[in-house]
């Protein structure tokens, strides 16, 4: 019998490379995503009319909905991918956050409480949540699942926002929900305003290449497959009511990051434009210094481990950006260029 998955937030980054790994191994998938400026119709594009799949453009925070969906198509599983992800925009408009990070995860449960009430079907949440709630670190440490909450944005306290009423829905009600918190995704299909798609996008178009400060914030860097792999092997595997790091080991600065970028594009693709140039820009307020995760309890009971190194990860996001050059040219793209200093 044919397992069912409800993904929201499908139709972005890491929602819709989870739904193509979902499907190769054959589940049916319900995507629900209310199509926002970060969602993108090219990254589905191929699976549109695929007989096991069916799309909804429905917000999570319409909990009749949720509900029906739930009720209808008797899913074993539901990954929670449905949010705000920017830290720059939630500095901006912090109320569209609470929304969708905090408010959205409280009607997810209340569906699934629903859900469990009218069905027998043996069911699974994983809920994706990120590093970011942890905070700022110190240098060579490495948060623990079992760690404090510290968030320092608007974004990460909304998302730990989240993960702490899972918490409570899963010891007062019961619910069979596990959290995950990994690290920064990177790979095909990323919306442009996070650093690598934009650094790239700027190397493809021959533009200045905007960094942060001086380049010394330091991130964890995982491809999302690698993610997406552990999310299904999590819902395989994970203890309901657990948490589990995905982390990949490989921390770097910004300014390595760019750096490596460059390097790894003049290699594989010739020269690049003399306007591809570093510029060290104006920090963003409360800037964290540190996102580590230790993730030996993943590896280690659940039998996980990263795929891709990061050079190889990053020459297989450099080459999906240049065939898909569309990607770059659809309406959205007027609201984000001035934002990223691509404006002319």
């Amino acid at each position: 019998m044919t397992k069912k998955a409800v993904v929201t937030g499908g139709c972005g980054f890491i929602g819709s490379n989870l739904i193509k790994l979902l499907l190769a191994e054959n589940f049916f998938v319900i995507n629900i995503d209310k199509i926002n400026y970060s969602s993108n119709s090219l990254n589905l594009k191929n699976i549109r009319n695929s007989k096991n799949y069916k799309f909804f453009k429905k917000n999570i925070n319409n909990q009749n909905f949720l509900k029906k969906i739930l009720i209808k198509y008797k899913p074993s599983v539901l990954f929670n991918l449905a949010a705000e992800t920017h830290v720059d925009r939630s500095i901006d408009n912090p109320e569209s956050f609470i929304k969708n990070n905090t408010i959205g995860v409280f009607n997810v449960l209340e569906s699934i409480k629903f859900y469990l009430k009218k069905s027998t079907t043996k069911f699974k949440m994983i809920h994706v949540s990120t590093d970011e709630v942890f905070g700022d670190i110190k240098k060579n440490k490495k948060s623990k699942e079992t760690d404090g909450y510290n968030p320092s944005s608007p974004y990460s306290a909304t998302k730990a926002g989240g993960d702490h009423l899972i918490k409570s829905y899963v010891r007062t009600y019961n619910l069979p929900i596990i959290i995950t918190n990994s690290c920064n995704n990177y790979g095909p299909g990323q919306f442009p305003e996070k650093l690598i798609p934009k650094i790239i996008y700027n190397i493809i178009n021959n533009k200045v290449i905007p960094i942060y400060g001086k380049g010394i914030n330091r991130r964890e860097w995982i491809h999302v497959i690698d993610n997406c792999k552990a999310l299904i092997k999590i819902y395989k595997k994970g203890k309901i009511g657990e948490s589990y790091n995905i982390g990949s080991g490989t921390i770097l600065t910004n300014l390595q990051i760019t750096k490596n970028i460059l390097k790894i594009y003049k290699r594989s693709f010739g020269s690049i434009g003399k306007k591809v140039k570093i510029k060290f820009v104006k920090d963003r307020p409360g800037h964290d210094l540190l996102y580590s995760l230790n993730s030996s309890k993943i590896r280690k009971k659940i039998d996980w481990k990263p795929k891709f190194t990061f050079s190889a990860g990053i020459l297989n996001t450099i080459e999906w950006y240049l065939k898909n050059s569309e990607f770059y040219n659809l309406k959205q793209k007027k609201h984000f260029l001035k934002r990223l200093g691509l404006s002319k």
